[in-house]
């Protein structure tokens, strides 16, 4: 079987030519099309890579101002209040009044450390342990020790006491 010669027939070659023209005229539409949404994506990548660089630099910024203002605000931090708390009152069947007069005797003996800043008060934390533990509080015709078995220091100074009978 033989292939027959459109090749030599007119409008064969002006068909083939224009498949050949279109295809190239297309190809380079193609690569026009395609390089113009490539560099307009390529803008696009670098301002939002831009963006994203500004943005981290803001960040890293306010970080280091608010680690600046959290270090002169923790220098600044003092005691405000002073809060004693007597936990086993009950053993010893002691009434309210006289509980609460154990912790207002403790309160005037460390009410000095209030209005000193935090940094002050932890470094001195044994000797408020001292001065609560070294007093004897007379009640009802007995003599009570406190010992301390809590303390929290923070811009309120908790502490929580056991006492004993001396």
């Amino acid at each position: 079987m033989r292939i027959p010669p459109y090749y030599r027939k007119r409008s064969w070659q002006r068909f083939l030519a224009g498949v050949a023209i279109g295809g190239l005229i297309s190809w380079f539409i193609f690569l026009y099309i395609f390089g113009e949404w490539q560099e307009k994506y390529s803008k696009q990548i670098k301002k939002q890579e831009e963006d994203i660089a500004d943005l981290i630099q803001d960040k890293k910024i306010w970080q280091e101002e608010y680690k600046e203002l959290n270090k002169k605000n923790q220098k600044q931090l003092t005691i405000q209040d002073i809060k004693i708390k007597v936990k086993n009152s009950d053993k010893y069947k002691l009434d309210s009044f006289s509980v609460f007069e154990i912790e207002k005797q403790i309160k005037e003996d460390i009410n000095i450390m209030e209005a000193k800043d935090l940094d002050t008060v932890y470094k001195s934390r044994e000797l408020i342990k001292k001065i609560i533990e070294n007093k004897v509080f007379k009640i009802n015709e007995k003599r009570y020790r406190a010992e301390v078995k809590e303390m929290v220091i923070y811009t309120t100074l908790s502490i929580q006491v056991d006492i004993k009978l001396d």
